[in-house]
């Protein structure tokens, strides 16, 4: 329930504080006196977007802030979704600065709009003399039907529908996108085998390029790394007293006679012989790399031209070694194998949309059903509180009928038939109700489906309706009233008389604007103020005492 409402630099309303009571409440003023800056406000709450345009003061920022009551609404799931602290007492406030940025918040915590606008469809149901259009819509009209399911037996069936509808739409989707895979690799799959078949016949090993390159060098330079190494094992020991091994012999030879007269002279004999030993085994291992050097033309193309391959591949394919060779090859391998496999997944895809369309089309069935039983309580519902609000021939029939194809709301196209004299034909009713009828009909739809999960405010709902209709409205009202909060906007003293608070918007001039107040009246003053609305300012005798029975 909304209990009050404070409004900052919003359009004419400079500040402003308004207390909302329980049941039904009524604000009426002139046309312009700033009624329906008063919803303006309160849509900002709600999530609508912002605009710099309705700050008055350009150099302040605009605030709309309300408390409500939200005591057993169920929404603490939402808040715990939001991350939002959850209060029984609800705070919203809404903050417009001069470069046009807002801030939401709930409960002093910052949220965004969506979340904002999700929370104010749980609180207040906003309607206008302008929404009668909406009974013309078909999602408007099915969502009505669901509504009425959703407080039945059924009420599964539209949840299942949607489930099945996701479902099938994934499925579909899928499928389609298989399908274009399907004809882009069949134009691709020639090219991918070609590539592949092109590196498979390469047998590529990992590791092969850095030996093959070493190979290609020794092979390139054979006959001089040959004749070097010869020339180095000559000058080790080419059996001439000038070689180096010969020449050390002689000095070790030498040592040995005087090594027992010396201790330093033994060991460095011994490091002598070391040394012996080890040019010895070089020696020996020059010769045998000399001896195994063997130049061969086959063998310098053969690696010239393995490694000519490896070049041309990594170049073609944009890498710089074999092993990235081997992982494109795998790859392609990987492509080609799922492309031989796609048909085979198409065609088990496609028995999977086939079985969730069947399914789709059980819960649609079902869902029919349950909108046929839910039309036919509707129409049942309505027609007593349209005899109640001067239509007493009314007739009003829900006609359902197949939608072209199957959509998130199902496969029903609705239709309201109406016709509010006797013995017409039923037809559309945007084609048979005046403007009037429709809102009448409207207030009848609200009468029947409202619950006390939401504050109900209506805009000027009674348009097109005078006398004893309007009486009737305000019956209506005041019944609805039981059950939940009702505030109506409107210029019907037979409507204003029957609430049980009476709020007053009006302009003054001040010194550099307009402004407009709100204030609350008292019984006195709300029989001067239905007195005025029956005549004129002041009010007649006769007003005054029409007003008094009204009120009474």
């Amino acid at each position: 329930m909304l209990q009050t409402l404070h409004i900052e630099n919003y359009a004419l309303i400079r500040e402003s504080d308004i207390a909302f009571g329980p049941g039904f409440v009524a604000i009426t003023g002139e046309t312009g006196a700033g009624k329906s800056i008063l919803l303006g406000a309160l849509g900002l709450l709600l999530g609508q977007r912002a605009d710099a345009a309705v700050l008055a003061d350009k150099e302040r920022k605009c605030v709309v802030e309300a408390q409500l009551d939200i005591t057993g609404l169920g929404l603490e799931p939402l808040f715990e979704e939001a991350d939002v602290d959850y209060d029984n007492h609800l705070i919203l406030r809404r903050e417009i600065s001069p470069a046009a940025k807002s801030r939401a918040f709930v409960n002093d915590t910052p949220v965004q709009l969506p979340f904002l606008k999700e929370l104010g469809s749980r609180l207040v149901d906003i309607h206008s003399q302008h929404q009668t259009l909406t009974l013309a819509d078909s999602t408007f009209r099915l969502s009505l039907l669901d509504s009425i399911i959703a407080k039945s037996r059924d009420k599964g069936v539209t949840e299942t529908y949607a489930a099945s509808y996701r479902e099938y739409t994934a499925l579909k989707h899928d499928l389609e996108a298989l399908t274009t895979a399907e004809a882009q690799n069949c134009k691709e799959q020639d090219f991918l085998q070609f590539q592949f078949d092109e590196l498979a016949a390469a047998r590529l090993v990992a590791d092969e390029q850095a030996p093959l390159e070493q190979e290609s060098q020794l092979l390139s330079h054979a006959e001089a790394v040959r004749e070097g190494l010869a020339a180095a094992s000559s000058l080790l020991d080419d059996d001439s007293e000038q070689a180096v091994l010969s020449r050390l012999r002689q000095a070790k030879n030498a040592l040995s006679h005087i090594a027992s007269f010396h201790p330093e002279v033994e060991e460095l004999l011994a490091r002598l012989d070391s040394s012996l030993i080890e040019l010895d085994d070089i020696n020996k291992s020059l010769s045998s790399l000399a001896d195994g050097i063997n130049y061969s033309p086959d063998r310098q193309q053969q690696v010239d031209e393995r490694l000519a391959l490896l070049y041309r591949l990594q170049k073609k394919h944009g890498v710089d070694s074999v092993e990235a060779l081997i992982a494109i090859r795998d790859s392609l391998d990987v492509r080609l194998q799922s492309i031989a496999t796609l048909d085979d997944r198409i065609q088990a895809l496609m028995e999977q949309v086939d079985q969730a369309f069947r399914k789709l089309q059980s819960a649609a069935d079902a869902l029919t059903k349950a909108r046929a039983a839910a039309g036919a309580m509707l129409a049942k519902s309505l027609l007593p509180t349209l005899h109640d609000l001067g239509m007493p021939e009314a007739r009003f029939e829900v006609s359902l009928s197949p939608a072209a194809s199957y959509g998130p709301m199902g496969h029903d196209s609705v239709s309201f038939l109406f016709n509010a004299n006797r013995g017409g034909d039923l037809r559309d009713l945007s084609k048979v109700a005046s403007g009037g009828e429709l809102s009448r009909l409207m207030l009848a739809i609200k009468s029947v489906l409202h619950t006390s999960t939401q504050t109900l405010i209506f805009d000027e709902i009674d348009s097109g309706v005078s006398g004893d209709i309007s009486v009737a409205v305000g019956s209506i009202m005041q019944r609805m009233a039981q059950h939940a909060q009702i505030i109506a906007i409107t210029h019907l003293p037979q409507i204003a008389a029957r609430a049980g608070q009476h709020l007053k918007v009006y302009k003054e001039n001040e010194t550099d604007r307009t402004v407009s107040h709100i204030r609350e009246l008292n019984p006195d003053d709300r029989i001067t103020e239905v007195a005025v609305m029956l005549s004129s300012d002041p009010p007649t005798p006769a007003a005054l005492q029409t007003a008094r029975e009204l009120m009474s």
